[in-house]
């Protein structure tokens, strides 16, 4: 009996196991049948729409239910919309969901070109064949959205700051030139038509016809085809040399003859100084692929400039602004349904610099035709008042368009006028004897007293140098410091060097910026003292001490520490962007001590003033000057008799009442033949004279 009771008990614990097992399995044929639930296809759906898989989008919809859209049309609808507006970053949230009426509530939120949307929306779907499908309609995309409103993206460009000098003039900023476009429709034959202009605007005939046949080009369209100067009455009435604004005018007038050609006003990026501040303002050019990509996320656009060089580049996040833009619902009469998204415009901020413009033009003028390059301080403020190299090129021709013949032409002058001089550091020649002379007073190496004594023209410390003697000039008694520094002896300083010894001597340049990063908005070259880690012989020390051996200066570098000899011993921080407050700040306190300042000043006044001086030339009886010429040779060895030489002068108004002081550095490549530093003092005189005029 009991038995019999465990054997239908186990019967009945079977079937009952079966009808389970049987019931789970049901469950789970006709949830594999029905497919992903509502919530797991919206996801998804939303996922998609930032890997632009529009087609995978689709057939996650029920086309019928959907309106019927084929799938092209909704590929296209979806992709014009969202990669028009730059969706990205889509974020998706279920608020509430009812899986039984196939409805479920969600938000969502992405980032636009106009800054972060974020809506609620329903999502619909309906169930065929144990699968759920997608209700799809256009408010899917924004809730306003119906299927004959448009998505309109609009960017309004922000305006690039501008660069001005410290009196307000413009030295970058908008601009106007010429655009020279075709309208097809009106030209007779467009094959004859690219042929005649090739030669009037310096391009290739196919690339005129590559621009004619572009999908968007239509009869009436104005199609540009180069950019190039606007002549305007001032350029035709001013006194010009070389006849340029004449010519171009003429060119324009053969270019209006042309049927089909119109010339049309465009605001550009403009470089008043042209050739004057070239290297020092730079130029901006159109973004390339490459740019967009390393400066992703900053709001560049195919659309936008970049600054390449000089203060452009340098102040590109200050000067760029920010583009605003507005996404828009528009209603199929064009009127503006819903504002989706907006962000302001922001312009760039106008950057104002200490140079003065009228100083940096005068000084191009004056070295235009040299290989050279000028630099010059407010003394007593360490304001840069310019910064010039010579040769140069026009900035504004990037602007334009430069032509492969252009760019050629400047890479294979042999003057190299892209090449930024005042960017480089040079051997020094006498233009460091002052320096050395004060490192020996502070080191106590040198009694600016003590005669060394008459050595003639040549000097060799003994023997040991072999074949080789230090020369100079002139000879003069007494041989002391003061002396030494009005009549440029090389001697004197030689000795002064070997006095000071190789270690103190490094370890003072050291202590003046020697061999370290020079804290200025413009990085500039290290100044070295040796090419390698110490000085490595009597010789080299020697020819140090006169600004030769392998003493290499940035001219800034050299004009900052002549600050020194203006203010006490402080060398002072130079600066290029302005402020309201000319208070000074000081670079390197005691550079020199002020005693030894003091009595290097009063040798550099003799340069100046004293009918002997080196730099007598530049004698003014109206402004007190003070100065250091230098005439560095530049020779691939010892024995070389054919090298070069750079002429400097560095002269200063040694009188903080003086209207307009300046702290003037300027060095000329190649003057052997053609005077040394005297001709670079005369450049100078001339360029001082005409600046004090103004």
């Amino acid at each position: 009996m009991k038995k019999r009771r465990k054997s239908a008990a186990s019967l009945l614990f079977l079937m009952f196991l079966g009808a389970a097992l049987g019931l789970a399995a049901f469950f789970l044929i006709s949830r594999t049948a029905m497919g992903k639930g509502p919530k797991e296809i919206l996801a998804e759906y939303i996922d998609c729409i930032s890997q632009k898989k529009y087609k995978e989008m689709y057939s996650m919809i029920d086309q019928e239910a959907s309106g019927g859209i084929a799938e092209a049309a909704f590929i296209e609808r979806n992709a014009n919309i969202y990669e028009g507006i730059e969706a990205k970053n889509i974020q998706l949230d279920i608020l509430e969901a009812d899986d039984r009426d196939g409805e479920l509530t969600y938000s969502c939120a992405f980032d636009t070109l106009a800054g972060t949307v974020r809506f609620e929306n329903r999502a619909h779907f309906i169930k065929k064949d144990f699968r759920y499908k997608l209700v799809w309609t256009d408010s899917m995309i924004f809730p306003e959205l119906e299927p004959e409103d448009k998505v309109q993206a609009s960017v309004q460009e922000a305006k690039r700051g501008e660069i001005l000098d410290r009196n307000g003039m413009l030295l970058a900023g908008e601009g106007t030139a010429a655009s020279v476009g075709l309208v097809p429709g009106k030209m007779e034959n467009a094959e004859e038509t690219a042929g005649r202009l090739c030669a009037l605007l310096g391009m290739e005939k196919e690339d005129i016809l590559t621009k004619l046949s572009a999908q968007w080009v239509k009869e009436d369209s104005f199609v540009p085809i180069k950019t190039i100067p606007k002549v305007e009455e001032l350029d035709l009435l001013a006194v010009n040399a070389d006849g340029s604004a004449a010519k171009e005018q003429r060119r324009q007038e053969e270019l209006l003859e042309i049927p089909g050609v119109m010339i049309t006003d465009m605001q550009v990026r403009s470089y008043p100084l042209e050739e004057a501040a070239a290297h020092l303002i730079g130029y901006v050019q159109a973004v390339t692929a490459e740019d967009l990509e390393e400066h992703a996320g900053e709001g560049y656009t195919a659309n936008s400039v970049i600054g390449r060089s000089g203060m452009e580049g340098l102040f590109e996040k200050e000067l760029k602004g920010k583009d605003g833009c507005r996404v828009v619902i528009l209603s199929p009469d064009g009127s503006e349904k819903k504002i989706i998204a907006q962000s302001p415009v922001e312009n760039g901020k106008t950057v104002r610099l200490t140079i003065d413009g009228e100083l940096q033009r005068i000084l191009y003028e004056r070295f235009k035709e040299d290989k050279s390059c000028s630099v010059a301080l407010h003394p007593y403020s360490g304001e840069t008042l310019a910064l010039v190299s010579t040769p140069s090129y026009d900035n504004n021709a990037f602007i334009l368009g430069m032509s492969g013949e252009m760019w050629d032409s400047l890479n294979q002058d042999e003057k190299r006028p892209l090449y930024n001089r005042f960017r480089q550091a040079w051997c020094p020649g006498s233009t460091f004897k002052p320096i050395v002379a004060a490192i020996g007073l502070d080191v106590g190496a040198i009694d600016p007293l003590e005669d060394y004594g008459n050595e003639g023209l040549s000097w060799q410390k003994d023997d040991s140098w072999g074949s080789y003697y230090v020369t100079t000039l002139q000879a003069y008694d007494p041989v002391i410091m003061e002396n030494a520094i009005m009549y440029s002896d090389n001697i004197y300083f030689a000795k002064a060097a070997l006095k000071i010894g190789a270690e103190k001597f490094a370890k003072s340049l050291k202590s003046l910026g020697f061999d370290s990063q020079m804290p200025y908005e413009i990085q500039m070259p290290v100044s070295q003292y040796s090419n390698a880690e110490q000085i490595e012989s009597e010789v080299q020390l020697a020819d140090s001490g006169y600004g030769q051996g392998q003493i290499l200066v940035n001219p800034l570098h050299l004009a900052a520490l002549y600050t020194a000899f203006c203010n006490g011993g402080d060398a002072l921080q130079p600066y290029l962007v302005y402020r309201e407050e000319k208070k000074p700040e000081t670079w390197i306190p005691q550079a020199f001590s002020g005693e030894s300042a003091e009595k290097a000043l009063h040798a550099m006044n003799r340069v100046v003033n004293d009918a002997q001086g080196t730099g007598y030339k530049a004698h003014r009886e109206d402004v007190p000057l003070a100065g250091k010429t230098g005439t560095a040779e530049i020779k691939e060895s010892k024995e070389d008799t054919e090298g070069t030489e750079l002429g400097w002068f560095a002269v200063f108004t040694a009188d903080p009442s003086v209207e307009k002081p300046v702290l003037l550095v300027s060095m000329a490549e190649d003057v052997k033949e053609i005077g040394g530093s005297g001709y670079v003092i005369e450049k100078d005189k001339a360029a001082l004279e005409e600046y004090w005029k103004k």
